[in-house]
């Protein structure tokens, strides 16, 4: 036997062994995606991705090789999201609106592998996750032009769901309308409420009418079945090409930063990241009837040396004049320390609920 046959013979042994290693990772994946599904969470991790990239290529000796081996490397993670895509082939995920919608556009962007059902209101997909019609939901927490998203954040501390997963979507209005219609001959606007306050000024500039809709993808829709030349709609870009409608101008937000971020809610907390470094957690409570508790509950929270995101309150609709509130914070909550913050809080709390984590590289 020669020296080809004879590395040939041992690539064989290699291939055989590697087959066998590359069955029992897929069927780890397996575990991964039925996790990732029950979770409410995206396929792809770039995070962990990454990392486990740097890892791995930390214990090739070979500078020369290093670089083919993280091409190996990437190509098995591709492998290894498009079969836990064909698993979860069948991940419902529900949001409010209509196709089209940014919310619609944020569940696509989070998970678009999954199937998407719509529904009338932020209650109604909450609820379909409650009930297990939805494996879970997309929902806006916040706008950076408009602020809080209020009906979201009372689901949050009065429902069962947790959040798992944010991501930050730029928002960008179109004005659009028929063809054959320009700017000209448009006479009155429709859309969201919020898109357009967020379109003021360039409304109030061109002497619009403005009529208010239930969401923008909804307004789009209404606008193609109406054939008006001199009815437009402000939506995204995305919604003008699902209804084949014409863009007159893309960009009109006041605001050239305009950011609503979108949370995945499931029905049980995600523990994939307990360690991450860069992790941020959400806590929604009420505290007692007595001077200073507020303060010595954001004192507890500043001792663990917690940082503070965000801090609102929202009226109880139960109890008049009683409220509840809201922090996002970062750092890792399932250490021993986030830990012993937790039950420093259930001491003076009312009521304590810690209503999700996320890692903050999977935000965008």
């Amino acid at each position: 036997m020669n020296e080809l046959e004879l590395a040939r013979e041992e690539i064989n042994k290699i291939d055989a062994e590697m087959a066998e290693l590359f069955v029992r990772r897929m069927k780890c994946c397996e575990n991964v995606a039925a996790y990732k599904k029950e979770h409410g969470l995206s396929i792809r991790d770039f995070a962990r991705e990454a990392a486990l990239i740097e890892r791995c290529r930390q214990g090739i000796g070979d500078e020369v090789l290093e670089s083919y081996y993280v091409s190996f490397l990437k190509n098995m993670i591709d492998v290894s999201c498009r079969y836990q895509s064909r698993l979860n082939s069948g991940m419902k995920v529900a949001y409010s609106g209509v196709e089209g919608a940014y919310a619609h556009i944020a569940a696509m962007k989070m998970f678009p592998e999954s199937q998407t059902q719509n529904y009338s209101d932020f209650s109604d997909a909450y609820s379909s996750v409650v009930k297990g019609e939805a494996d879970c939901a997309v929902l806006p927490l916040e706008n950076s032009y408009e602020g809080e998203v209020g009906a979201v954040m009372d689901l949050l501390f009065s429902g069962d769901l947790y959040v798992n997963k944010v991501i930050d979507l730029p928002i960008s209005h179109s004005i659009m309308s028929v063809s054959g219609s320009s700017l000209s001959k448009v006479k009155k606007v429709i859309s969201h409420p919020q898109a357009l306050r967020q379109c003021a000024k360039y409304i109030h500039e061109q002497g619009y009418e403005t009529e208010e809709y239930s969401n923008t993808a909804a307004a789009a829709k209404y606008v193609k079945e109406c054939a008006n030349p001199e009815l437009a709609a402000i939506a995204s870009e995305e919604t003008a090409e699902i209804f084949g409608l014409q863009i007159l101008k893309n960009s009109i937000n006041d605001a050239g930063n305009n950011t609503t971020r979108f949370a995945s809610l499931s029905r049980v907390p995600n523990r994939a990241n307990k360690n991450c470094d860069d992790e941020n957690f959400i806590l929604v409570f009420t505290v007692q009837n007595r001077a200073g508790s507020l303060a010595q509950t954001l004192n507890i929270i500043g001792s663990h040396g917690f940082n503070m995101r965000s801090l609102r309150s929202r009226p109880m609709k139960d109890l008049q004049w009683n409220y509840f509130f809201y922090i996002e914070a970062e750092g890792n909550i399932h250490n021993e320390n986030g830990q012993n913050m937790l039950r420093e809080l259930s001491a003076v709390c009312a009521r304590l609920k810690l209503v999700g984590t996320f890692c903050a590289d999977n935000q965008n």
